[in-house]
């Protein structure tokens, strides 16, 4: 797993498990405690995620919110946009784009919205 970006947009490249859990929730913290504003977390080069991997990125946003900022997921990928519709946390998670696009993956495998 390869985190990039700063305080206002980061990247992850990888795996997203519990391998990688505690080096990612390090570097996503840092990341929302130095800065203001949307932090953008850019999945398009995810090639794997856990249970544990979707935790990161529930506390990262539980921690964005408690000081005022908001993480927003952009390129998610169709695997884990399913995931987050049917578990419905693309009501709590903000997506940038694709989430029309979730909604008609949710609705084709039969998940209600």
């Amino acid at each position: 797993m390869r985190i990039t970006g700063d305080h206002r947009a980061l990247a992850i490249e990888g795996r997203l498990d519990v391998r990688t859990a505690a080096d990612a929730r390090a570097q996503l913290h840092r990341a929302v405690d130095g800065g203001l504003g949307d932090l953008v977390l850019d999945l398009a080069r995810l090639e794997f995620w856990d249970a544990t991997g979707l935790g990161v990125i529930m506390g990262t946003h539980r921690r964005a919110g408690r000081i005022g900022r908001r993480l927003v997921l952009r390129s998610v990928p169709a695997q884990l946009q399913r995931l987050l519709v049917a578990t419905k946390l693309h009501r709590i998670l903000a997506v940038d784009g694709g989430i029309a696009e979730a909604h008609g993956i949710a609705e084709a495998h039969g998940f209600a919205l």
